[in-house]
């Protein structure tokens, strides 16, 4: 009877209940990651947008001459005129653009003008990707990026 009581190992409940657990935990973590992706998406995208406004007024006022930054919307893509360089917009971030004259522009393109001395003209890019929404918002007198998230 010792013999028996005795003996190392796991009996198949256990093994059952800890097959369970990980998988349960394995579960969670898959559900929290995914969530996290569309939101790091977003703030990558907006990270590359402002480089992208940071380095067209940097040119403009370093070589001397107007840089324009452009957006196209519905081709999902962002950059520099004549860099040969462009961003591609991941589809699972929207985009819009708030001009002060044409109001809400969400198909199309649009442009943000650098000039020289660093003064911007363009207006506000609103970057979206479900329930979370960043604002990059363009100082016209110094051509600086300031972001807002909500």
């Amino acid at each position: 009877m010792k013999s028996l009581l005795n003996k190392k190992g796991f009996t198949l409940i256990e093994i059952i209940v800890v097959v369970l657990l990980i998988s349960l935990i394995a579960g969670m973590s898959v559900m929290s990651f995914s969530k996290a992706l569309p939101s790091q998406k977003l703030e990558a995208t907006a990270r590359e947008m402002i480089a992208g406004f940071r380095q067209a007024r940097s040119t403009a006022v370093t070589a001397g001459r107007w840089q324009v930054l452009f957006i196209n919307i519905e081709g999902r893509s962002f950059g520099i005129e004549g860099s040969g360089q462009t961003r591609t917009i991941p589809d699972s971030v929207s985009v819009k653009v708030i001009d002060a004259i044409n109001g809400e522009i969400t198909q199309g393109g649009y442009r943000f003008v650098f000039s020289p001395v660093g003064v911007a003209e363009g207006g506000t890019v609103v970057l979206s990707s479900g329930k979370k929404s960043l604002t990059l918002d363009i100082d016209p007198v110094v051509g600086v990026v300031y972001s807002k998230g909500k």
